[in-house]
């Protein structure tokens, strides 16, 4: 019989550079498959390099043919068997085979898989090696062709089912071919039929009457067996080949109108984009570990999955069908125009062709499978009118194909959208997908009525579990310790403003079919808004733990009758008096907030049609218990959640996702790590050390804290919890027995939890290998026997309001733990947003800080930590206010952040870096207002750009707000270079004029562009020409400004320039222009600075008209503010001067 079995045991690995030329001399040491080389190294995950896979295993040559199946190898891959190369494969993702018959010999065989890793070849972590399952195929001569069943099921008038099955064979001898349709062991169709030698595609139609259909909510599967016999051997004689799939009947109607019908029933994607790590574990694949991911996003209302930006393992289509998910199926993030310069664009005109061929038939017959996407955010479809539909119409040909009859529909997700040539594109596949571009549903709907559209991406706001930025109202992107908001308010330029504008755009858009949110999971690479480790854009971290927003979709997309929600956030230990933004995620109308007992008062939420989703109340913390209840419309309760107060880690707690593992080698349990206070509370901000050794009939496989900025290996055997939990993934072995699983933290007891492992129930499974197991690794964030600061406690005991009569005010800094191994802290005055603020300055002494405010406003005092790392990792801040000191301007010759503007017209949002960023389409103007240049002013501006693409952006500086009064354009420029992702390039320009004194800049931009801020070159008068009536002031008994001259001056005159540096070499000479109609104009020069004043005297003698004079100084050098004296009896016209060195 045909066979097909797991080939994953007994593999060994060796890594070389680029340059090897063959595995000869290599020190091969044994792997489990799959594997994944570069998640070892967190420093290093995307090193360049090639791996040899090397294994032997023993043949019969008896007239059998041996293929090897991998289900997927990143990337660019060649197969040698006993040194003779049977085949390649270029794409990461897709799988594929290769005959290796002829190169087979009687007894030991070698193979060896070459694997090249050149970097960078994607925009996120791939991974790199044999990261899915391998197989080894055998056949005789009659077999099915891989993937060479294709099932179509449709409803028919009559509402019965009409089964197709196309069968590709090949046979030596005629042969007979049967179908069975089952349902819990039930027969329920059945066909068979004689198929003469040959090649041929053999079609049978079978018919179910009532079937139980199959829906994310009910995906009741069947099971299809196809059995090729021989034609003429005895009933009793076996098959040559038996291949098993589960089907389900199912009814999709895609309407413009209408947007999604399944089975009758209107209902709406509710969907996430997921990439295909694993966390800890990286790309290697693990059917256990997707299956709880799986899970806990069906835990928050999700019903589909958008395969971003691959075709997925085979075993994510199977849990589909089988734990009800639809899913778009993509192939490619590029076609023939590269994002990165090793990606597939290299191979995609070669290649193209078979992994869509491999991707199509290999995942055809899934019930879960809605849409093929043929790409993602392609470049071709928008530079290139004629190349991108051309390419369009190639790939959603190539589907055809391979689907003919339609099992799912071809789309794309495009961020183009708005333009010309990606809409040329969108009429060429049967559904839209819009990246990010939901505001362009209404109008397109109107514009193109045959348009099936839906949101291919949206959302992405960025999240780190258990951080927060107060206030809620202040959007904050980037920051000190590079994490992100886990309240909602730490959004993208491209993205949703938040969690609830995701879901009313949506709810509002009936004929869309759904969305699919920027992700479910955090994934490792493209950390936006930072250059950390992971994405901050899921819904659940990499270590799976739920973040705050996730419960906000869980509300959104769960039915309270069914199961009701409520989450309170965020957790409740802060400074004191500290204003905390409280909200409660719900799918109830009412819900009711109290602290200590006190109601705090009651909210109505109206899901259906309002615009508030989410309940909110700004409450001054004080330590106790916040409760959140929940009411349904009659006022019963019908749900409670409350937050406590929590101390100092006194103990840790764990627990395990399952008490009792199966001896497979691949099964997993999850342990969350977590600590509690004396009162056994959870410690939620808990950043405790720990160390984890698990013994026995298991091994540590992973350790992941979700957080970003660790680089802790994954592989090793010690990290920090962040946010106050850590996850250990504990494997099975390939022998029963009990797991134990030890943890041990500085200055706390032990803890143990055993967890038991049993024989598999069919035996030991063949083709696995379970020897891989976390190490002693080096720590890579802060040491080995830390205790971490947990909490800087604000202890402002004189109050929080400065006036008049108390400019200055004295913090203390408490640290929690009090035994906490980092003692140094670092200060800053900043606004709402994290950026430094001009309000206030600070004189800081260790734990304690003087703060002296500055001028009128609100600010922030900020504590921070870097907890033994050189960033900083903890951010305490409590909020000042001040009053009746007067305005504090804006220092132009520092920097102004972009995040500081305080007007936009047109799509402003939050650019990295503290940046702004403007619109992709059309006009935004920014203004920032009180800006004080000073006397002497500037006309020089640099401003950092980061520009999408290298193309030419058109930019305007103004004064004042374009339109205003007296509003002036002052620059009409070009932005143009090489672009560098996520990377801040500055640029130079020249100003129209000098501007001084206090006033307003705006910037105009047309395209999309982030504006880090900006800074002007203080100009230094002492060495250029400076009009006399350029001067700061001017007074005395008679003098007449004409233009830029100060003339007709007379007794007691004295104009005054400050600031002027002379630098270390200092100025020895003046140029005088002016004019003298008396013999001798005596004028004293005052030289005032830090370390005293000078006085020198130049007498400038009669002229007919203004002439230059040169005259000889005493060296002056640092700065000085500079007076020209005119004494009694002057009678001069000053013109302008200049000093020389």
């Amino acid at each position: 019989m045909n066979t097909q079995v797991l080939f994953n045991d007994g593999w060994t690995f060796a890594k070389t550079g680029l340059d090897a030329e063959d595995w000869l001399g290599l020190a091969f040491g044994p792997v489990d498959l799959p594997h994944d080389w570069l998640i070892w190294n967190t420093r290093n995950l995307y090193e360049n390099g090639i791996g040899w896979y090397r294994k032997t295993f023993r043949w019969r040559k008896d007239g059998r043919r041996a293929l090897i199946r991998f289900d997927g190898v990143y990337q660019d891959s060649t197969v040698y068997v006993n040194g003779v190369p049977v085949g390649e494969w270029k794409y990461g993702y897709s799988s594929f085979e290769h005959e290796m018959t002829d190169a087979l010999v009687d007894g030991e065989n070698e193979i060896v898989v070459k694997v090249v890793h050149q970097s960078p070849n994607s925009r996120w972590y791939s991974g790199a090696g044999i990261y899915r399952n391998v197989w080894l195929k055998t056949r005789g001569a009659s077999w099915i062709e891989t993937d060479g069943v294709y099932v179509a099921i449709r409803r028919q008038p009559d509402g019965r089912w009409l089964v197709g099955i196309d069968t590709e064979v090949s046979l030596e001898s005629a042969a007979v071919l049967s179908h069975a349709i089952a349902h819990r062991g039930r027969v329920v169709a059945e066909t068979s039929r004689r198929v003469e030698a040959g090649r041929s595609v053999v079609s049978r139609e079978l018919i179910v009457g009532d079937p139980e259909l199959w829906h994310p909510d009910e995906p009741n599967l069947y099971t299809l067996v196809t059995e090729l016999r021989p034609a003429d051997a005895s009933s009793g004689a076996g098959p040559y080949e038996r291949a098993v799939q589960r089907i389900g009947f199912r009814h999709i109607v895609m309407d413009p109108d209408e947007g999604l019908v399944v089975n009758g029933a209107k209902m709406k994607l509710n969907g996430v984009c997921e990439h295909h790590d694993l966390g800890a574990l990286g790309a290697a694949f693990n059917q256990t570990a997707l299956r709880r991911r799986l899970l806990l996003l069906k835990e928050m209302g999700v019903n589909a999955i958008r395969t971003a930006h691959n075709m997925p393992a085979p075993e994510l289509m199977d849990l589909a069908d089988e734990m009800g998910f639809f899913v778009v199926s993509e192939a490619f993030d590029m076609w023939e125009r590269p994002k990165t310069p090793y990606d597939y664009a290299r191979f995609f005109r070669e290649w193209a062709a078979k992994d869509v061929w491999s991707w199509v038939r290999r995942d055809r017959n899934h019930p879960s499978l809605l849409m093929w996407s043929i790409g993602n955010e392609i470049y071709d479809t928008h530079a290139d009118e004629k190349r991108g539909q051309e390419l369009t119409r190639l790939l959603a040909g190539y589907v055809r194909e391979h689907d003919p009859k339609g099992n799912a529909p071809v789309t794309i997700g495009s961020n183009y959208m708005p333009w010309p040539n990606a809409q040329k594109c969108a009429e060429l596949v049967d559904v839209v997908g819009y990246n990010y571009g939901e505001k362009l549903y209404h109008k397109h709907h109107a514009e193109h009525p045959d348009w099936i559209i839906y949101g291919s991406e949206t959302g992405s706001i960025v999240q780190s579990r258990g951080i927060y930025r107060f206030p809620y109202e202040a959007s904050v992107l980037a920051d000190d310790d590079e994490q992100c908001s886990a309240l909602g308010n730490s959004t993208t330029s491209w993205g949703a403003k938040s969690p609830e504008a995701c879901i009313i755009a949506e709810r509002d858009a009936p004929f869309s079919l759904g969305q699919f949110l920027w992700t479910g999971f955090d994934y490792i690479g493209e950390p936006t808004p930072y250059h950390t480790k992971n994405s901050y854009f899921g819904q659940l971290d990499t270590a799976t733990f739920p973040k705050d927003a996730y419960y906000i979709y869980q509300a959104a997309w769960t039915d309270r009758r069914k199961r009701p929600v409520l989450h309170l956030f965020p957790y409740w230990d802060f400074n004191p008096g500290q204003l905390i933004d409280v909200r409660a995620a719900t799918n109830a109308p009412r819900v009711e907030l109290r602290l200590n007992g006190r109601s705090l008062g009651a909210q109505e939420l109206d899901h259906a049609r309002g615009t508030k989703l989410v309940a909110w109340w700004k409450v001054p913390y004080e330590p106790g218990v916040l409760e959140a209840i929940a009411y349904d419309e009659d006022g019963n309760v019908i749900a409670t959640a409350k937050r406590r107060s929590f101390g100092d880690p006194r103990r840790i707690r764990l627990r395990a996702d399952k008490t009792m593992l199966v001896a497979d080698g691949t099964d997993l349990a999850f342990v969350e790590i977590g600590m509690e206070d004396a009162d056994g509370n959870p410690v939620e901000n808990a950043v405790n050390r720990v160390r984890v050794d698990v013994t026995g009939a298991g091994r540590l496989v992973g350790l992941d804290n979700g957080d970003s900025t660790d680089y802790d290996p994954y592989k090793g055997v010690s990290r920090r919890l962040f946010s106050g939990k850590l996850m250990a993934i504990v494997a099975a072995g390939l022998e029963p027995g009990p797991v134990r699983v030890v943890v041990t933290s500085p200055g706390l007891e032990p803890a143990m939890l055993e967890i038991g492992a049993v024989a598999p129930a069919g035996g030991a499974p063949a083709g696995v290998s379970a020897r891989m197991a976390n190490r002693e690794m080096p720590v890579e964030t802060g040491r080995e026997d830390e205790v971490p600061v947990r909490k800087i406690e604000l202890v402002s005991a004189a109050g929080r309001l400065f006036d008049p009569s108390r400019r200055e005010i004295v913090v203390e800094a408490r640290l929690h733990p009090a035994d906490a191994t980092y003692r140094d802290v670092e200060w800053r005055v900043v606004n709402d947003a994290g950026i430094d603020s001009n309000l206030a300055k600070i004189e800081a002494d260790g734990l304690v800080a003087k703060v002296t405010a500055l001028g009128d406003g609100s600010f922030r005092l900020r504590c921070m930590s870097r907890n033994g790392t050189d960033k900083i990792r903890l951010i305490s801040s409590l909020e000042f206010r001040a009053e009746g000191l007067g305005t504090a301007y804006k220092d132009p010759y520092g920097f102004i952040a972009g995040g500081l503007y305080d007007e936009a017209v047109g799509e402003a949002g939050n650019g990295n870096e503290r940046g702004v960023a403007t619109a992709r389409d059309g006009k935004t103007v920014v203004c920032w207002r009180g800006i004080d240049f000073g006397p002497v002013g500037s006309d020089t501006i640099t401003i950092p750009i980061f520009a999408l693409t290298s193309e030419p952006y058109a930019l305007q500086i103004w004064e004042g707000m374009p339109g205003e009064e007296r509003a002036e354009l002052l620059a009409d420029v070009v932005y143009c270079k090489p672009t560098r992702w996520n990377v801040y390039q500055e640029e130079t320009y020249k100003l129209s004029r000098v501007l001084k004194g206090v006033t307003s800049i705006s910037i105009v931009t047309h395209a999309k562009m982030h504006i880090k801020g900006f800074s002007f070159m203080r100009r230094n008068r002492a060495f250029e020409r400076n009009d006399a009536a350029s001067c700061d002031h001017v007074y005395g008994d008679a003098f007449r400004v004409a233009g830029g001259a100060v003339e007709e001056i007379g007794n007691n005159v004295s104009l005054v320039f400050g600031g002027m540096d002379f630098g270390a070499e200092g100025a020895s000479r003046i140029v005088v222009c002016g004019r003298s109609p008396i013999d001798r104009n005596t004028i004293h020069i005052r030289f005032a600075g830090p370390d005293g004043e000078q006085v020198q005297a130049i007498e400038f003698t009669a002229s007919d008209g203004y002439e230059e004079r040169v005259f000889e100084l005493e060296p002056v050098t640092g700065t000085r503010d500079v007076t020209f004296v005119f004494l009694p009896g002057s009678r001069f016209d000053f013109g302008w001067f200049r000093f020389e060195r």
